[in-house]
C-alpha cells in the first residue's frame, strides 16, 4: 500500500460555483515519436487527434468465451453480489457493474497483464502503468440504464486526486455492441478541453453516482456546445473488439431496452508518474476499489 502525497497545484478547477472551461494542459500521447509499441504511428496520431482508438479484434473469440464465463460466474456469485464492489440496477436489482475485477479474479488479472493490453497503455502514457480502476459492466436487455455524459478525468481529479491527464481506458466488448443496445458514445476531440462542473461534491457521493450520476455532470448548454463543435461517434463492434479512449473524452451511453445484453470489461491504466494525491474537490478520496491507492506497476 502506498500513501498518496499531498495535493499539488490544481490545473483543472471543478466543482465550484459555476462551470469552468480550461484548455488541456497535458499531452494526449506521452511517449516520444517513434517509440516502439503495438500501436502504429498513424493510429497513434489519430488517437492524439480524436482522443480514442477503436480496434476490431483485440482478443480472440476463444478468449472472449473464457472472459464471458468468468463474467457470468462473478455476477452469479451471491458473495460477489453482497460485496460493496458490486453495483446493482435500482429498478431490476440486477448487477450493473463489478469493480476491482483484476483483484477479485485471476482470469481478469491475466487480461490486465496481457501485452496486447498493457503494452498499448504504456505506449500511450510513455511510462510504466498501474491499474487505477477495473470493472465489468453488464447491461442486460430490457431496461438496463445508461451512463450519462461525463469526463472520467473530472471525477478522478475531483474525487480521487489524479493531478494530470495521463490516464487511458480500454473497453473490451464481451458481447456484440450494436447501435441499439447502449453502445459507447464519444465526442471526438473533446479531450482537448476540460469542463469543470458546477456544484460541490456531496458526502459519500460515489454511493449515488455509481447508480445515477449527479455531481460532475455537465450542463445541457455545455453538452450542446461540445456536441455542436465535435459531433458524436457511436462505437459498435463484435465480441473481442476494443475502444481505447483518453481520460478527458466526453462520453456516455444510452439505456439498453433491446433483448440483447451488452457486457464489457473496462480497465483504467494510470501512469506511475501521475499517482493520486489528495482529492481536488472532495473531502476524502473514494474507496480504493474505485480509485486505487496502490501504485504498483503492472508486470
Amino acid at each position: 500500500m502506498t500513501t498518496a502525497p499531498e495535493r499539488t497545484a490544481d490545473l483543472y478547477p471543478t466543482r465550484g460555483a459555476s462551470e469552468v472551461i480550461t484548455p488541456r494542459q497535458d499531452p494526449t500521447v506521452w511517449s516520444a515519436p517513434g517509440t516502439p509499441g503495438p500501436i502504429e504511428a498513424a493510429d497513434l496520431e489519430a488517437y492524439d487527434r480524436d482522443g480514442f482508438l477503436a480496434i476490431d479484434q483485440l482478443i480472440t473469440p476463444d478468449e472472449v468465451e473464457v472472459y464471458n464465463r468468468e463474467l457470468n460466474r462473478l455476477v452469479s456469485d451471491p458473495l460477489i453480489r453482497a460485496d460493496e464492489r458490486s453495483i446493482v440496477e435500482p429498478k431490476s436489482q440486477e448487477i450493473r457493474s463489478v469493480f476491482e475485477v483484476h483483484k477479485i479474479s485471476e482470469v481478469f488479472a491475466g487480461l490486465v497483464r496481457d501485452p496486447r493490453v498493457v503494452g498499448r497503455a504504456r505506449q500511450i502514457l510513455g511510462s510504466d502503468v498501474y491499474v487505477h480502476q477495473s470493472r465489468i459492466n453488464v447491461k442486460p436487455g430490457f431496461g438496463a440504464s445508461g451512463f450519462y455524459w461525463h469526463s472520467d478525468f473530472e471525477t478522478w481529479h475531483a474525487e480521487d486526486g489524479l493531478p494530470n491527464m495521463r490516464t487511458v481506458s480500454v473497453s473490451i466488448a464481451l458481447t456484440e455492441n450494436y447501435e441499439t443496445n447502449g453502445a459507447l458514445m464519444i465526442m471526438p476531440g473533446s479531450h482537448r478541453t476540460f469542463l469543470g462542473c458546477a456544484g460541490a461534491t456531496p458526502k459519500d457521493n460515489y454511493k449515488k453516482s455509481l447508480q445515477m450520476q449527479d455531481a460532475g455532470t455537465p450542463s445541457d448548454e455545455a453538452l450542446t456546445r461540445l456536441a455542436g463543435e465535435h459531433g458524436i461517434r457511436l462505437f459498435t463492434g463484435k465480441p473481442g473488439s476494443a475502444t481505447w479512449f483518453d481520460c478527458n473524452c466526453m462520453h456516455g451511453s444510452g439505456d439498453n431496452i433491446t433483448p440483447y445484453p451488452r457486457s464489457n470489461v473496462f480497465i483504467v491504466f494510470n501512469s506511475v508518474e501521475n499517482t493520486a494525491v489528495e482529492p481536488f474537490a472532495a473531502p476524502i478520496p473514494r474507496p480504493e476499489f474505485l480509485g486505487a491507492r496502490d501504485f504498483t506497476p503492472v508486470r
